[in-house]
């Protein structure tokens, strides 16, 4: 079935001063960029990571992590190109050229600007977010051109270049009423494969969908760790009944919840009710024995998640798209031992992300080694 829209909720759900915030939280942004203490950052393209004293450009202009002394990390936040409803099925065993990332900092020369002390899609201007909108609806209709490089060895190549040893996959149920069997097809990819080490199971589904308990026992029981949630896309409240009774189920089978957080300001508005951090505290709450990741860590919410975090010891948080100076805030206030690496691939590039932690963990080898990989070691093992 499709998502429902929502229907009439009361006002404290959404208010003016929610929409408000998000505005300031814009504002603000753009006049603390580079005022914090590791100063302008700012690359041409990812590829303009090289300056940084982990990377380089090899003979093929392909950007390499060459630091020897870094763990190999576990990224918890990946997906795949996707296809839906009639969009042609993506041979997810493709090898391409080069990956098109659905914000790709690197599809012109020299690259666009890249700033990483700010959230990352700001980076990015209208007409490539007109690109991932039209790139969107590709996806459900008549296919994606960068959907079909966004692809099991294209990830792999990547996670080989950056240093990343694993990444844990994460499909989205949007409950669409056919081609919504993105969990099913990428764990079927992932199986033939035979990189069920490296590309971790992730699962979903929607809590409209009067199967999803069973679809949920079935994911567990083929091996899926994580299962994400998204309200953005899927239009639920995180606290919604249907939901509620989707993490009874989670705890008894020991399933991780993965949650897209907080309004990152460039979906549809009609959504952005459905994300605000405060929706999310009934249900970390109500199951303490329940791992909640908050995705992006709140995205532009950040704010107002992070006290989530530090109030409740079965959050962690994914520091996906957040810039330096809000990470080292986190890293401060946290002690970083919830803190978990993540990409969000293939929006992003790998290394756009990994650069953010190795600059905020610079001569604390200890946080370094939990962010990219203790942290979600742990959490695997609880």
């Amino acid at each position: 079935m499709l998502p429902s829209c929502g229907g009439n909720e009361p006002g404290e759900r959404y208010t003016d001063a929610d929409i408000a915030g998000l505005a300031q939280q814009w504002r603000d942004e753009a006049k603390r960029s580079g005022q914090g203490p590791f100063g302008e950052l700012r690359f041409r393209g990812y590829r303009g990571l090289a300056e940084l004293p982990w990377f380089e450009l090899d003979a093929d202009g392909v950007l390499r992590n060459v630091a020897t002394d870094l763990p190999r990390a576990i990224d918890i936040h990946c997906h795949f190109g996707m296809s839906l409803l009639l969009a042609p099925e993506v041979d997810l065993h493709q090898r391409t050229d080069r990956v098109e990332h659905l914000l790709d900092c690197d599809a012109t020369h020299p690259g666009c600007e890249l700033n990483l002390d700010v959230y990352i899609n700001r980076n990015f201007d209208e007409q490539a977010l007109r690109d991932l909108w039209w790139g969107s609806a590709a996806q459900g209709l008549w296919g994606s051109a960068a959907a079909n490089t966004q692809t099991i060895p294209n990830l792999l190549h990547e996670m080989d270049a950056a240093g990343v040893g694993s990444a844990f996959i994460l499909p989205i149920a949007f409950g669409l009423p056919f081609g919504d069997d993105l969990t099913e097809r990428w764990m079927a990819a992932i199986d033939s494969s035979g990189e069920k080490d490296r590309l971790l199971l992730g699962c979903s589904a929607h809590p409209q969908d009067p199967s999803a308990i069973e679809k949920m026992r079935g994911y567990a029981a083929a091996g899926a760790r994580i299962v994400k949630f998204h309200p953005t896309m899927q239009r639920s409240y995180p606290d919604a009944d249907e939901m509620m009774q989707l993490y009874a189920e989670c705890e008894r089978l020991g399933l991780i919840v993965f949650f897209h957080c907080g309004r990152a300001g460039i979906e549809p508005e009609s959504t952005h009710r459905y994300a605000l951090p405060r929706h999310y505290e009934a249900a970390i709450k109500t199951f303490p024995r329940l791992q909640f990741v908050l995705g992006h860590s709140g995205a532009r919410d950040v704010d107002d998640a992070l006290p989530l975090a530090e109030r409740y010891h079965n959050v962690w948080l994914d520091t996906h798209g957040q810039g330096v100076t809000t990470l080292q805030q986190m890293l401060n206030r946290t002690g970083g031992e919830r803190m978990l690496f993540g990409s969000d691939w293939p929006f992003y590039h790998l290394a756009a992300s990994l650069a953010k932690l190795l600059i905020i963990t610079e001569g604390r080898a200890v946080d370094r080694h939990a962010l990219l990989r203790g942290n979600a070691e742990r959490l695997l093992a609880l």
